[in-house]
């Protein structure tokens, strides 16, 4: 009885700082924290340093990972430790700090079915010099284009459309249209496209049936 009574749950105990390394590593971080000697304080990190190394052996004699191994000592002492740290120490306050948020990169949102590698693969095409190379990726952004529209949109689509939007979203500086350019027919993009799903298809067939060879039946 009385064991059931001196039972300890989770629930009542003090949340985790870091709960990956668990409440014995949480204890040893306490214990040192309490430890009144400067020289026996600093021994007991690094012997707690270590083996928090010991868990990705692979990684415990990289720089960038030992000064990530003292960063969360700090913080799992919440940053009450004193210690001589290899590593200068960062403050509470720093990693406190919110990230400023990430402006989402689009800059076409009305031809979003082309993703933004095209418009960068643009930009780099109108800073070239006219010649056969240039003509020759305008032809291929083009196809590309018109790869990727087909990919959102399972209908055929002209020439003309894909030959509209490269102007436009090249400002003015790719005209494929004047020059009379006929890109790869829609109708073999959709069979190459049926073709690669046609194989994905039977490879997980495949893969299905070699798995369940293995398979007793009762």
């Amino acid at each position: 009885m009385n064991l059931v009574e001196n039972l300890e749950y989770n629930t009542e105990r003090e949340k985790l700082i870091i709960p990956e390394y668990g409440r014995h590593f949480q204890k040893m971080v306490d214990h040192a924290v309490s430890i009144k000697d400067d020289e026996e304080r600093n021994r007991i990190a690094k012997a707690i340093i270590s083996v928090m190394g010991n868990l990705q052996p692979h990684l415990r004699d990289v720089p960038d990972f030992q000064h990530k191994l003292w960063d969360q000592l700090f913080i799992m002492s919440d940053f009450k430790l004193d210690v001589e740290s290899p590593f200068p120490i960062t403050s509470k306050e720093v990693l406190q700090q919110r990230p400023e948020p990430l402006k989402y990169p689009q800059n076409f949102p009305k031809y979003r079915f082309y993703g933004n590698n095209i418009k960068r693969m643009i930009d780099v095409a109108v800073k070239w010099e006219k010649g056969d190379m240039r003509d020759g990726l305008e032809y291929a952004i083009a196809n590309h284009m018109k790869k990727c529209y087909l990919n959102w949109n399972k209908d055929t689509v002209d020439d003309k459309a894909i030959f509209e939007h490269l102007f436009e979203l090249s400002d003015g500086q790719i005209d494929l249209a004047s020059d009379g350019e006929n890109l790869t027919d829609s109708g073999q993009f959709l069979k190459n496209r049926v073709a690669k799903n046609t194989g994905r298809s039977n490879n997980n067939k495949k893969n299905q049936r070699n798995n369940n060879r293995g398979k007793k039946r009762y």
